[in-house]
């Protein structure tokens, strides 16, 4: 592929950095079979952090009518909530790629984990809507200003050129198999609680976040006291490229990045590809709803059988896009995921609850297949390492801008139109982004193509 929107800019620093970079391929191969264990090792401790923190911001995905009766809040409620998440998030990426480039990932992350289960601790305790706007808020800077971006820049710089999507998919493969044996203890502690013991849900759900909150402390505090190995800071980065990066210019490099088509398109894809995960967190609810009409248990225990798909998905994406195309099975799972989602919308008259739940389940292989291969496209993008971090910032903030307004189309959707119908014209809306994210991919994959070939 050529190199040819990396060396656009003609500031000494970027010459520098290109021909540093174009040095270090010919011992890549060498170090990344010296480091093999390292690095894995360290993919299991990204694993671990990213499968614990998320979980306890969307716990909507498997109890969102006891979320509305607990805090006694609407739909359009819930929806300004994670409004107000996203919002946080699409202003913290681009910073928060800034920070990964200049911090420790390990110090970020460990911060990440202790301050998003301090705020889990007091959303146990069932404060007012006003309050919950501000937890909401900090969880937006706890898991986006200086979590994302740190962890999706470790993994890439721990993977070798041809590993990229089995990195991926076993990040997104792996934390996936964490949340989905977390989930699961989780309704079973609630089940215990609500049906065994005769708690009322209330006490059920704040077991769960107890669960949750705790669990992201006590991992925090263990990776503070877990080391990087000293002078390794991944295959493809040393102190030359560390000292290019401290001479770069933020405006500079965003222009460079803003040369890149490829980057682009990888933005709409995630932008589609993101929206079909968001859908997956109304399955509960609509699974629950009258013209359904399975129990909150029933429903929960579905959509948390859905978890379980995760490390199928993601990781066999992964293993998949490494042996034939990362771009071509990502388009593929992406207009799966579209019929999918149009078959879903006609839940209520498909009276086998077998079938139904297959169904939600094969949306999840193919939501976590989508999302365990999106960022793997990055290592065709040919962006410099030095930037990588403010790359995945700027893709982030394009790519994850329905955090702020899906919540509000959902709310709105949900609440106008009641029932059934309004989760259906809800996954109607995914699976047209869907089906568009599958023509982005397709063109990326002629723009890589033609770039090959020349």
């Amino acid at each position: 592929m050529s190199s040819q929107p990396v060396q656009s800019s003609s500031t000494p620093a970027a010459l520098a950095l290109g021909e540093m970079e174009a040095g270090m391929k010919a011992d890549e191969q060498a170090a990344l079979q010296q480091t093999k264990g390292r690095r894995y090792t360290q993919l299991m401790l990204l694993v671990l952090a990213a499968g614990a923190i998320y979980p306890i911001l969307y716990l909507r995905q498997v109890y969102q009518p006891t979320m509305l009766e607990v805090f006694h809040i609407t739909d359009s409620q819930l929806g300004y909530l994670y409004s107000s998440l996203g919002t946080i998030f699409l202003l913290s990426y681009l910073p928060s790629g800034w920070l990964a480039d200049r911090i420790a990932p390990r110090m970020l992350i460990c911060f990440s984990l202790i301050a998003t289960g301090a705020l889990g601790l007091w959303y146990s305790s069932a404060p007012s809507f006003p309050m919950l706007m501000l937890i909401f808020g900090g969880w937006g800077l706890s898991t986006g200003l200086t979590f994302w971006a740190a962890v999706i820049k470790r993994v890439t710089m721990i993977a070798g050129t041809n590993e990229q999507g089995r990195f991926f998919g076993l990040l997104d493969g792996g934390r996936g198999l964490i949340e989905a044996m977390l989930a699961t203890i989780a309704i079973t502690l609630f089940a215990w609680a609500t049906q065994t013991k005769g708690e009322t849900v209330a006490a059920g759900f704040r077991m769960v976040v107890y669960m949750y909150a705790f669990l992201c402390i006590a991992l925090g505090v263990v990776l503070v006291l877990v080391k990087d190995p000293q002078g390794e800071q991944g295959p493809r980065a040393d102190a030359a490229i560390r000292a290019a990066r401290q001479r770069s210019n933020v405006l500079a490099d965003l222009a460079t990045l803003a040369k890149i088509p490829e980057l682009w398109l990888v933005a709409a894809i995630v932008f589609c590809g993101y929206q079909v995960f968001w859908a997956t967190y109304s399955f509960s609810a609509y699974l629950h709803e009258g013209d359904i009409g399975l129990t909150v248990v029933m429903a929960g225990t579905i959509t948390t059988l859905k978890l379980w798909m995760r490390p199928i998905g993601g990781i066999g994406g992964g293993f998949l896009g490494d042996r034939y195309s990362k771009v071509s099975v990502l388009v593929i799972a992406l207009f799966l995921a579209a019929l999918s989602l149009v078959g879903l919308m006609a839940a209520p008259r498909i009276s086998s609850h077998v079938l139904l739940v297959f169904l939600v389940l094969f949306i999840g292989i193919l939501t976590y297949a989508i999302r365990g291969l999106y960022w793997s496209l990055l290592d065709r993008c040919n962006i410099p390492v030095s930037t990588m971090g403010l790359a995945i910032g700027l893709i982030s903030v394009l790519g994850y801008s329905p955090d702020v307004f899906l919540p509000l189309i959902n709310g709105y959707l949900t609440q106008t139109f009641p029932g059934v119908f309004g989760y259906q014209l809800y996954f109607g809306y995914v699976a047209a982004m869907a089906a568009l994210g599958g023509f982005a991919g397709l063109a990326l994959r002629s723009m890589l193509n033609r770039k090959e070939v020349a």
